[in-house]
């Protein structure tokens, strides 16, 4: 199928990608390239999956050439709804797959108009056109942050989620809502993913997997806040791109799902949280170097507890998480290792 791909410079959108051009689709990649982190770390990216070329992107709707003749990567910002349009109507897309919103719970109280403007109006943007140039699917990317500070344990898709406690969260539901409303009124095929904790190589630099790893190596104090008291649903990068493969290619049981809006959300997640203590232990293990410890209190916006109800997905989709974190954190430091020992 043609594939549109937002965010496609971002860390989940570099491996979906690269999975979908293996698997030989069509895929048009699209991202602005903002500088909420290091830009360089999203031309790498971009350079890995094939573009051609140093930093060849200050353009806005022309097309850079790739060494996969299925892939062309097109630099817009989401909430640019005229180039979209004409995104949409060019390509005549199959399905989107909408990664693209600016991440990150602690900078949506620093910046919160980055996150209207990107996560809500770039979401409205996405859903007009798939209005206008109607869609096999659409696949949206959600977060565990709607949940809050749920006194659930187990987080289902069932459970109400009226209480977020980030701006970050707030829009992540607001699309949810958005989402669901034209999936009705249009009839667009659309599934949301709330997403745990994903982690990996080529991860976001703002994530405390990341930051402790850097932090450790050079021996600096890292703050571990509730002073350690946090649990989260750390999920690796290849079981989220295999839960998307999962839904990509069972459109069928999408399209027959009985519900007047034709809409469906679901976890994704590894189910099976990790006390940060523990997981900072574990880091330092692989990386044979003890941390320096600063435990610090609850910080503003943070969530105590997050833990995946994932069985909805495993019993639609199949799927089945099953990359350890000491596995997973391996493969990361590996990575940090040879990225950062190349670009020095």
């Amino acid at each position: 199928m043609k594939t549109l791909v937002t965010g496609a410079a971002g860390f989940i959108g570099y491996y979906l990608v690269k999975r979908l051009l293996q698997d030989g689709h069509d895929v048009v990649g699209m991202d602005n390239i903002n500088d909420y982190y290091d830009p360089g770390l999203k031309y790498a990216r971009l350079l890995e999956c094939g573009i051609k070329g140093e930093r060849p992107f200050l353009f806005g709707k022309e097309y850079v050439s790739c060494i996969w003749d299925s892939y062309r990567f097109v630099r817009i910002n989401l909430e640019d709804r005229n180039k979209l349009l004409h995104l949409f109507k060019e390509e005549e897309f199959d399905q989107v797959i909408h990664l693209a919103a600016q991440a990150g719970v602690r900078y949506s109280m620093e910046n919160p108009w980055a996150y209207i403007e990107s996560n809500v109006l770039g979401t409205m943007s996405i859903l007009e056109a798939s209005r206008q140039y109607p869609l096999k699917q659409l696949i949206f990317a959600s977060s565990s942050s709607v949940y809050g500070n749920s006194p659930n344990v187990l987080y289902s898709t069932e459970q109400c989620v009226d209480h977020p406690i980030s701006l970050y969260a707030a829009t992540k539901k607001s699309n949810e809502l958005m989402a669901y409303t034209y999936s009705h009124l249009y009839h667009i095929p659309t599934v949301g993913l709330r997403f745990f904790t994903v982690y990996g190589p080529w991860g976001r630099p703002d994530m405390a997997y990341f930051l402790f790893t850097s932090k450790i190596l050079s021996g600096t104090p890292i703050e571990v806040f509730n002073h350690g008291e946090l649990w989260r649903d750390f999920t690796y990068i290849d079981d989220i791109i295999s839960g998307i493969m999962k839904i990509i290619e069972n459109q069928n049981k999408i399209e027959n799902r009985s519900n007047d809006a034709n809409f469906s959300l679901y976890n994704i997640g590894n189910s099976s949280p990790v006390k940060l203590i523990d997981f900072v232990r574990i880091l330092e293990s692989i990386l044979g170097k003890k941390a320096n410890l600063n435990l610090v209190g609850m910080q503003h916006g943070d969530v105590v507890y997050t833990h995946a109800d994932v069985t909805p997905l495993e019993r639609d989709f199949g799927f089945k998480p099953n990359i350890t974190l000491e596995v997973g954190l391996e493969s990361f430091v590996e990575w940090y290792n040879g990225y950062f020992g190349k670009i020095k």
